[in-house]
């Protein structure tokens, strides 16, 4: 919730959507239907990290890592 965060954000041209603190003085504006939808985000890392081979990174090439990110969110998509 720091302001010089939240400004280095703007300045890479990234949009904060996370809310400010209870007892900040100024409220902080922020998208709250992007907000509420980030959970999904969460929930997807969360199933991929169940796949023992992509939470513990076995494969060090990049072509066989994103290979194998693919094969998993492939199988949690048709299960």
């Amino acid at each position: 919730d720091a302001d010089w965060f939240r400004e280095a954000l703007q300045d890479k041209k990234i949009h904060p959507c996370i809310p400010g603190r209870k007892k900040r003085k100024t409220p902080v504006k922020y998208d709250k239907r992007r907000y509420k939808r980030r959970n999904r985000i969460e929930i997807m890392f969360g199933r991929l990290k169940d796949w023992r081979r992509v939470a513990t990174r076995y494969d060090r090439c990049p072509r066989t890592f994103f290979s194998a990110i693919a094969l998993a969110a492939t199988v949690i998509f048709w299960l």
